[in-house]
């Protein structure tokens, strides 16, 4: 059995999120190990899941674990944002919902050899699709100065973005990730270093995400995913940086008919609401859960139910 352990975050409240959806096809756009969609199959007889991933060791071990549901399971080895693409591969004209829980899984940040850890040596990869050319290589010992003290701000919200990147870039070239390491840790003053976790955590999650393109894809995606999905379904999305919930809210509020239209006053910039904000469901992990799962502490939850497309100054929406 291909060994891909992974402790999905809020699978509880996901798969309560979904009772309330129509009968039909979920997209778990990340698959991973299959952990949220066994919870998913479990508790509906008449859903069926079509998984995507970019990894084909977490597409492999998910079929594995879902070996019970297997006529209920289909997959397709993709980004996210293809998401359109996945659904014609196998016939799918429209989704009952959409699972998006962004970010790397545990396995592959246990696997030295995948170069997403920083606690583990291995080569500067972190590329979640391993047929990709673009690796985390190019990024650390390929890009100036400038570049990386951008994306290492806006990506991993380091506030020594500057220093971080001036050390990589002398101390190039930078062959394994616990080399990595050492220097961004070094680049850190002292006193910063003591709290926060590992000194190099933002810095590598800065640079997965560029080479992923994550936060570049994750727009389209979640447009694809509004589009496909039939009145009633839902839309969920679990993210862990600033940056991706930023995406989320914003993607979700377009769907909601957000508009700069006075709020007293009907509106007029042709705004139409295809999604409601579903309240009153947890935002964040439990702290047990948090407590046991390192993961869930800095997961996010956001949840949208598509509606009938309505003119927004026929039905005011306010997302908030």
């Amino acid at each position: 059995m291909t060994t891909f352990e992974h402790d999905p975050v809020m699978v509880d409240e996901i798969a309560a999120i979904f009772d309330a959806v129509p009968a039909g096809t979920i997209v778990d756009a990340t698959l991973g190990g299959g952990g949220h969609s066994a919870a998913l199959l479990s508790r509906r007889a008449d859903i069926d899941i079509l998984g995507i991933d970019q990894d084909a060791d977490a597409i492999q071990a998910a079929l594995e674990r879902l070996s019970e549901f297997a006529d209920r399971v289909r997959t397709s080895r993709r980004r996210f944002d293809q998401l359109d693409e996945a659904m014609e591969e196998h016939g799918v004209t429209e989704i009952s919902g959409a699972l998006f829980d962004l970010g790397v899984s545990s396995p592959q940040l246990d696997r030295p050899e995948r170069g997403f850890s920083y606690r583990n040596d291995g080569p500067v990869d972190m590329r979640m699709d391993s047929e990709q050319q673009w690796s985390g290589d190019d990024v650390v010992n390929g890009y100036d100065e400038h570049e990386l003290t951008r994306i290492i701000r806006q990506h991993g919200d380091e506030r020594f973005a500057r220093r971080v990147a001036k050390a990589i870039v002398a101390a190039r070239p930078i062959e394994s990730t616990t080399q990595l390491a050492e220097v961004v840790t070094s680049a850190i003053p002292a006193a910063a270093r003591r709290t926060g976790g590992h000194p190099a955590k933002r810095t590598f999650q800065a640079i997965r995400i560029e080479v992923n393109g994550e936060l570049d894809v994750l727009p389209g995606a979640l447009d694809q995913a509004v589009a496909a999905t039939s009145t009633g379904g839902r839309i969920a999305v679990l993210s862990y940086h600033s940056g991706e919930d930023r995406i989320a809210k914003q993607r979700f509020a377009e769907a909601a008919g957000a508009c700069d239209c006075p709020h007293d006053l009907p509106c007029v910039c042709g705004a139409v609401q295809t999604v409601r904000v579903v309240r009153g469901i947890p935002k964040r992990a439990s702290s047990d859960e948090q407590a046991r799962n390192r993961r869930a502490r800095s997961a996010l939850l956001r949840v949208v139910e598509k509606i009938d497309a309505t003119p927004k100054g026929e039905l005011l929406q306010v997302v908030r």
